[in-house]
C-alpha cells in the first residue's frame, strides 16, 4: 500500500505541469538580459560569418551514356567476318569491362584524378590544375612542416616525380574525392550520369570538371573500342600489302606485255612467262577483294561498337555559387544562439535547486 501511495504521489498532475512552465516563463522573463546578449552575439557571429565564409562554386556535367548492341547484327556479318579471325559475337553485349555503374568508379580512380590533377590549365601550359590546387587551398603554408611544396615541379613526367611528389599528389586526390567530387545517377533506370566538383575556386571547379569528364570519357572510347580498332588496323595493314603486291603484278604484266607485244605461238617459254604474270594479277585481284569487303565490315563493326556519349549540359560562367547571405547568417545565430542561452539557463537553475535542496 506504501509503494502504491509513492508511486502515485510521482505522477504529474496537468495543474502542476501549467504551473511549472509558468515558473519557467516567469524564470526566463526575469533573465531577458541574458537572452538578449545570447541573441545579439549569436546575430553578429552570424553575420561575421555571411562575410568570412569563401563561397563555394558548383561545377556540373551531364551526359548521356548508350553503350552499343551487336546482338543484332545478324549471323551473316558474323560469318564473313570470322574468315579473316574476327569475332563479332564476343564483342558485343553488356557485360564488359564498364557495364553497370563501373564507369562512375572510374571518376573516382586514382588513374584519371592523378592525370587530370597534372594537366595544364587551359590558357596556360605552364601551369597544371595541381598547382592551382596549392595555392587556393594554401597548402605551402599548411604542409610546410611536412613537405616543401616551392620546390616541386608538376610539370615533369610522372615517372620522374619523386616520393614526396608522389606523397603529394596522393593526398589531394584523397581529399578531392572526400570533399569535391560527387559523381551519381539522378536515376537510376536512366543512364544520365553526373559529375559535380565543389570549390572555393570557380576557375579550378570548371577546368578540373572539364578536364575530368574529357579524360575519363577518352579514356572509355578507347578501352571499349580498343579489340575492334586492333583487328581494323590489322585488315587495313593486310590491304595495304595486298594493294602492294597487286600494283607490283599489274606493273610486271604489263611490263612483259610491252618487251613482246606480238608473242609467237611457237614460242612457248614467251607465252607462260605472259601466263604466270596474268594468273598473279587474277590472284592478288581476288584477294585484294575480299580483304576490301572484310575491311569494311570491320569499320562499320567498329562503328557500332563505339559507345555514344552525348555531352548534356556543361559548366560556365559564373558557377552556381552556395554562400551565406547575410540576412540568413542573422537569422541562423541568433536563433542558434538564443537556443543555446535558454538551455544555459535551464541547466543553471536546475544546478542551483538542487545545491539549495541539497543544502
Amino acid at each position: 500500500m506504501a509503494e502504491y501511495q509513492h508511486i502515485k504521489d510521482d505522477k504529474i498532475t496537468f495543474r502542476e505541469l501549467v504551473l511549472r512552465m509558468r515558473g519557467w516563463g516567469k524564470t526566463f522573463r526575469s533573465k531577458w538580459k541574458l537572452l538578449a546578449i545570447f541573441l545579439l552575439v549569436g546575430m553578429l557571429l552570424g553575420a561575421a560569418a555571411s562575410f568570412l565564409k569563401k563561397p563555394v562554386y558548383t561545377a556540373e556535367t551531364s551526359f548521356v551514356l548508350e553503350e552499343s548492341d551487336m546482338s543484332g547484327m545478324g549471323g551473316g556479318m558474323s560469318g564473313i567476318a570470322s574468315l579473316v579471325g574476327i569475332n563479332l559475337g564476343s564483342l558485343g553485349g553488356g557485360n564488359g569491362l564498364f557495364s553497370g555503374d563501373n564507369i562512375m568508379e572510374l571518376y573516382r580512380s586514382d588513374n584519371m584524378l592523378s592525370k587530370t590533377l597534372l594537366s595544364p590549365m587551359a590558357g596556360d601550359s605552364t601551369t597544371r590544375l595541381i598547382d592551382r590546387y596549392i595555392t587556393f587551398n594554401k597548402l605551402e603554408k599548411k604542409w610546410r612542416r611536412k613537405v616543401d611544396l616551392s620546390t616541386m615541379n608538376f610539370s615533369l613526367p610522372r615517372d620522374q616525380f619523386t616520393v614526396k611528389q608522389d606523397s603529394v599528389v596522393k593526398e589531394i586526390m584523397k581529399d578531392i574525392r572526400r570533399d569535391n567530387l560527387s559523381v551519381q545517377k539522378p536515376d537510376r533506370k536512366l543512364s544520365i550520369i553526373n559529375v559535380t566538383i565543389n570549390s572555393k575556386d570557380q576557375v579550378f571547379a570548371k577546368y578540373f570538371n572539364e578536364q575530368l569528364v574529357d579524360n575519363v570519357n577518352n579514356f572509355y572510347h578507347e578501352t571499349k573500342t580498343k579489340k575492334t580498332a586492333e583487328n581494323l588496323a590489322i585488315l587495313q595493314s593486310q590491304a595495304d600489302s595486298v594493294r602492294n603486291i597487286l600494283d607490283r603484278s599489274i606493273s610486271d604484266f604489263a611490263s612483259a606485255t610491252d618487251n613482246v607485244p606480238n608473242p609467237n605461238p611457237l614460242v612457248q617459254r614467251a607465252m607462260v612467262e605472259s601466263k604466270k604474270r596474268q594468273v598473279d594479277v587474277q590472284a592478288s585481284t581476288t584477294v585484294y577483294g575480299e580483304i576490301v569487303k572484310n575491311l569494311e565490315i570491320a569499320k562499320v563493326n567498329h562503328r557500332n561498337n563505339s559507345p555514344l556519349i552525348q555531352i548534356i549540359d556543361s559548366p560556365r560562367f559564373p558557377l552556381e555559387e552556395d554562400k551565406i547571405k547575410l540576412s540568413k547568417g542573422i537569422v541562423f545565430g541568433g536563433m542558434i544562439m538564443l537556443l543555446i542561452g535558454i538551455f544555459y539557463i535551464y541547466l543553471s537553475t536546475l544546478y542551483r535547486t538542487n545545491i539549495r535542496q541539497a543544502a
